[in-house]
């Protein structure tokens, strides 16, 4: 079979929707929304990009190469090792996973909870246990996440959303706030930016072998055929995510001129919900985050696991799954706010090289896959973003760090893109003297 049934494309799309519709997902738009008041819609075009665009080309890049490792590999082995690693374990247990899982928590419980430190501390850890004793169930049978997913939680979970929208309308919360200082002048790099905390570019590479896999379970064969149903899936399941971003950022953007400026997207979502439906709507909105997180958390578990058992087949799926979830409620349990203190600094330095190389895959039938471009473009780009992150942790590199502040876009948190582009071009200029040498070495050889 070459194509998915309308069915089965159907439910591969909302699941793959759901996997991306998680946590940062879910606060960052409708926080953007009310800072950037008139120029949301700028800055969501580049939100768009980083939270949108990277993330399906991602899904299509794995899909296309046959999984992250072997992406990873057209730079150098050595590289795919390391990347593969650092990829799943910040998008895995240190990160993506327990934030998915403290984040509803975060929002709709821990405000409404009575003052007190015990008190929050003991419901955040019944939270988390009951959070990823779900979780875990879901993933024992990784066959079944299609209909799972597809047929049940992201229904459910697109109803839910839109229905809050919905009933804004009915009961609007008023005209756009103002614009904040940093929307002003360059709202769309901000957008872009701000695309960054979703991480989702990073978690496409994870997904990518998900939807490959359910493609192929749904009895696609062959290559061309798997990577044309992943991108007919991305391609869903992204303008589903553009619909689903807009509402909440429109939501975030009608609240500044009612609520103005909140502390974060948590807040600003609390703040709409009590507005419209009362104290029920903290129930609801309770609800909503919770099932958005748990989707993306299970996706999340799955594809660990999945990669896990690669690298050490020895070890069952079943027991990276129960080690994935263990390990993740213990760190979930630190909090939201310590967990995205780390994030910022770990997509500075993984973001970057992951867009890059992602760009990279769907355009090297044009210098024909060469390993030099790859590696020079991957290590130009790395300096950089490493030298940027560690810059924002605090650290202090002299002679070096004057330099990269004097990159382009550098203060912007882009000064990455000129010099992949530079490495780019210095790995054209080396694949084509290259391909000279070894021309000459074959033309003298037929001489001899």
């Amino acid at each position: 079979m070459n194509n998915l049934s309308k069915n089965n494309l159907v439910l591969i799309s909302l699941m793959l929707f759901s996997l991306f519709l998680g946590a940062g997902n879910l606060i960052f738009p409708p926080f953007l929304g009310q800072a950037a008041g008139g120029n949301t819609w700028i800055a969501m075009g580049g939100f768009f990009v980083t939270a949108v665009g990277f993330p399906i080309l991602g899904v299509i890049a794995v899909a296309k190469s046959g999984g992250l490792h072997e992406l990873s590999k057209k730079v150098h082995g050595t590289f795919a090792i390391i990347f593969t690693v650092l990829i799943y374990l910040s998008i895995g247990p240190c990160l993506g996973i327990p934030r998915s899982g403290s984040l509803p928590f975060e929002m709709a419980v821990a405000p409404f909870l009575p003052k007190g430190i015990i008190s929050n501390t003991l419901a955040l850890f019944l939270y988390t246990l009951v959070f990823f004793l779900v979780a875990y169930w879901l993933c024992l049978t990784p066959s079944k996440l299609v209909n799972r997913m597809g047929k049940v939680l992201t229904p459910t979970l697109l109803t839910l959303i839109t229905g809050i929208f919905v009933a804004s309308l009915f009961k609007p919360l008023g005209g756009y706030g103002e614009t904040t200082a940093e929307y002003v002048t360059s709202p769309l790099v901000k957008g872009f930016l701000d695309g960054y905390l979703t991480m989702d570019t990073i978690a496409a590479l994870n997904f990518g072998i998900v939807i490959s896999l359910a493609v192929k379970e749904k009895g696609v064969k062959g290559k061309k055929a798997i990577v044309s149903n992943s991108i007919r899936a991305g391609l869903i399941a992204g303008t589903l995510l553009i619909v689903i971003y807009s509402m909440l950022a429109h939501l975030g953007a009608t609240s500044g001129g009612r609520f103005g400026q909140t502390a974060n997207g948590a807040q600003t979502l609390a703040n709409i919900m009590l507005y419209i439906f009362g104290k029920p709507g903290v129930v609801l909105l309770a609800v909503t985050f919770t099932l958005a997180c748990l989707t993306t958390c299970v996706g999340l578990i799955t594809s660990c696991s999945q990669y896990f058992t690669t690298i050490l087949p020895r070890v069952k799926y079943i027991t990276f799954v129960r080690g994935l979830a263990l390990s993740s409620m213990i760190l979930a349990n630190m909090g939201l706010t310590k967990i995205l203190a780390v994030s910022v600094p770990v997509l500075d330095a993984i973001y970057p090289v992951a867009i890059v190389l992602i760009v990279l895959s769907m355009v090297d039938v044009l210098f024909e896959e060469s390993s030099v471009v790859y590696i020079c473009t991957i290590a130009f780009t790395s300096v950089v973003s490493v030298l940027h992150a560690l810059s924002g942790a605090g650290l202090k590199f002299g002679v070096l760090e004057q330099l990269c502040n004097s990159l382009p876009l550098y203060s912007q948190g882009l000064g990455w893109v000129v010099p992949s582009a530079v490495g780019f071009i210095i790995g054209l200029i080396l694949k084509v003297i290259k391909d000279r040498v070894t021309q000459k070495t074959l033309d003298m050889n037929d001489i001899r």
